[in-house]
């Protein structure tokens, strides 16, 4: 943080009018800052998909934390749209993977396949690029999950004894249907501890929704590209450089601790509906969270209110509910909601240039 550096949480999405033609937003200069820089690519993005706006907010989130996402929702609300989106306006490949029962790891992947010379050349799997969808990730075996999911932990792909890294950046977008419940394979706890957040997404209101029908039943409109794969890993690298006080960083492991021991942060209630709370990689997801959140509010310094915002994407996934619970219906959002807010943030203010208590 600069000396003398102000307060200014530029929290708020560009308006995005609605009823007529999408404004085209200048590309920004090589000299713009990373928040207005991603303020226009936040702003090209809702020029094709309409109602996601956090759902698109947290894609840049995760893609700055160099992390990866497990999306929930009914079919139909443009998951498949809204990545490619984001390749498109970045700048980077984009890859489509349709899990099915039948699918094996080679399929994601790749393999060796015998030429017209009689030798065995490697081909490379759809899971090498900028971007890649996994869609409905739990219609495939644990194989074929594992297969993706190491190479979202390693960044590489072994095939044949070679070791083959994928395209930087890289991000996946793996989606699952809550309404499906036969031939699907639920993933495991230390499989989903893996994506960085777990969002979930509804039905576009009214007014979004005629908005859709009007922006896509003629002319659809074309997204621009505004940044290429160098510029997102500058940006990564500036949300590495992120000061995070240790107040706040206390503060976030108190938010992790809390699923795994309720009763300690005086909601001792809460413990009958826990089995299982989220693991020091939540803590290490909060703040890589924050971090890009900072960047793109135009901070060089992670605030409490970062933290809290993430909380519930960072730990819905992360927190394995009791058959109490389930049987009392309680979903992982509410004992979030309990957690937060018994919390108190800690109290970090800026002057001089300075954190202050």
């Amino acid at each position: 943080m600069n000396e003398g550096e102000t307060v200014a949480d530029h929290s708020e999405i560009p308006v995005m009018p609605m009823g007529g033609d999408p404004e085209v937003v200048p590309v920004p200069a090589p000299g713009a800052t990373p928040r207005d820089r991603l303020e226009a690519v936040l702003y090209e993005l809702r020029r094709v998909v309409v109602g996601q706006d956090q759902l698109l907010d947290r894609i840049l989130v995760a893609l700055l934390a160099r992390g990866h996402v497990l999306l929930e929702g009914v079919p139909g609300l443009a998951k498949t749209l809204t990545l490619e989106t984001v390749a498109r306006v970045s700048g980077g490949r984009f890859s489509r993977i349709q899990f099915t029962p039948d699918l094996v790891p080679s399929d994601v992947v790749g393999g060796q396949v015998l030429d017209r010379s009689g030798e065995f050349t490697t081909r490379l799997g759809p899971v090498f690029a900028n971007f890649v969808l996994a869609d409905e990730i739990n219609r495939a075996p644990a194989k074929v999950q594992s297969a993706l999911l190491e190479v979202m932990a390693e960044g590489h792909a072994s095939i044949a004894g070679e070791t083959h890294p994928v395209d930087t950046p890289f991000f996946v977008l793996a989606t699952q249907n809550p309404i499906e419940s036969e031939g699907v394979y639920a993933l495991p706890e230390a499989q989903l501890d893996r994506f960085i957040f777990k969002l979930v997404v509804g039905y576009p209101t009214a007014a979004d929704e005629e908005e859709i029908v009007r922006r896509m039943a003629s002319d659809p409109p074309e997204p621009r590209r505004l940044l290429d794969p160098a510029q997102i890993m500058e940006l990564q690298r500036r949300a590495d450089e992120v000061f995070v006080d240790h107040r706040v960083r206390a503060y976030a492991v108190q938010l992790v601790t809390a699923t795994r021991d309720p009763a300690e942060a005086g909601l001792a209630d809460l413990a009958p509906y826990l089995e299982l709370g989220g693991s020091p990689r939540a803590s290490l997801s909060l703040i890589r969270g924050a971090r890009a959140l900072a960047v793109m509010r135009g901070r060089s310094y992670v605030l409490p209110e970062d933290v809290a915002a993430l909380f519930h994407d960072s730990l819905r996934h992360r927190v394995v509910l009791s058959y109490e619970a389930l049987a009392a219906e309680v979903q992982p959002d509410q004992v979030l909601d309990r957690i937060v807010a018994a919390i108190p943030q800690p109290k970090v203010e800026i002057g001089g240039g300075r954190f202050v208590a």
